[in-house]
């Protein structure tokens, strides 16, 4: 058997990980590499393709699903799917895998490096120097101690559960708001269920951990920034969609927030200079939060396991669709 891989990418340097997993059962497979304005790609080879491996950024919508003659299964790249048609894919028979969980380690010491930065604000006090400032006179704003603080998490699945740990290790009360979790559920991982409007008004911290859909599409705008104490602070490490960046950036304009973290963006790969960038008291990272050397390693050889198992037939636990 000579299958063809098409990998869809614009990010990794390069595919060793995947292509030592894909060469080991597959000696003589055949390896096709596209980046994301890949439609002359499609017609020439990749309509063809028995597996797609494609990073969380490429559009797979209909209209590619429909030219595929042989592909068994799309393999993202990632935990995000949002950009794949999955129902179009259900439809002609192929599955969609994203990569669960293997980043949830590292999503949460992200959440806690954006916690300390808000509540010691190391990098501030180099201008407060320089304008002669030492001592409590250096300090805008009194903290509250990270173990007399409220984190509350918008989405209790693997990563928000391992972010509340990491947190609750700090001594944080840790609440949380996920329907799809009961009560009984998050009190035995030492969260509080909550009303994502209660938990708002409560928490010192927010972290979005929810997945992005229909239902999540928006779902933070300026209510619910409005409902949150002036010296909160929010930590997005989901998916930019989840809220309305033009009202949260009104809301750090305005202060009715102390200030944000975002890994993600509302468009991503981002545009020439996103306005969010220049906000207040707004610290944005280029969608880094889940990088370490093991997620990697175990991001890229899951995901073509993943797309092994569903040229074979069979059901990988990370299916989707």
């Amino acid at each position: 058997m000579k299958p063809l891989f098409w990998f869809i990418d614009e990010e990794w340097k390069d595919y060793d990980i995947e292509t030592s997993v894909l060469r080991a059962q597959y000696p003589n497979c055949e390896l096709k590499f596209s980046g994301y304005d890949y439609e002359h790609d499609l017609g020439k080879f990749g309509y063809r393709a028995d597996a797609i491996i494609a990073q969380v950024y490429a559009q797979i919508p209909a209209s590619t699903i429909e030219r595929l003659q042989n592909c068994k299964g799309i393999a993202v790249l990632g935990g995000g799917y949002d950009r794949v048609d999955t129902a179009a894919a259900r439809e002609k028979g192929i599955g969609v895998t994203n990569v669960q969980g293997y980043c949830a380690e590292d999503l949460a010491d992200y959440v806690v490096a954006a916690i300390f930065h808000f509540y010691k604000g190391l990098s501030a006090y180099r201008d407060r120097l320089q304008n002669g400032e030492w001592g409590a006179q250096a300090v805008e704003r009194l903290p509250r101690r990270i173990s007399h603080s409220t984190l509350f998490v918008i989405g209790c699945g693997r990563i928000g559960i391992t972010v509340a740990k990491r947190c609750q290790s700090l001594g944080m009360k840790v609440l949380g708001y996920d329907p799809d979790r009961t009560a009984a559920f998050l009190q035995e991982q030492g969260i509080k269920k909550v009303s994502l409007e209660d938990g708002l008004r409560q928490a010192d911290y927010v972290s979005v951990n929810v997945r992005l859909d229909e239902s999540t599409t928006g779902l933070l705008g300026e209510r619910e920034f409005s409902l949150m104490k002036p010296s909160a602070y929010f930590i997005n490490t989901a998916r930019g969609a989840i809220l309305k960046e033009e009202e949260l950036i009104r809301a750090l304009e305005n202060g009715v927030i102390a200030g944000a973290a975002l890994d993600v963006i509302a468009h991503e790969p981002p545009r020439e200079q996103e306005p969010i960038f220049s906000a207040p008291n707004c610290v944005v990272t280029p969608h880094i939060s889940y990088i370490s050397q093991e997620s990697f390693q175990e991001l890229r050889s899951r995901a073509a396991w993943n797309a092994i198992q569903m040229l074979r037939g069979e059901q990988p636990e990370d299916l989707v669709n």
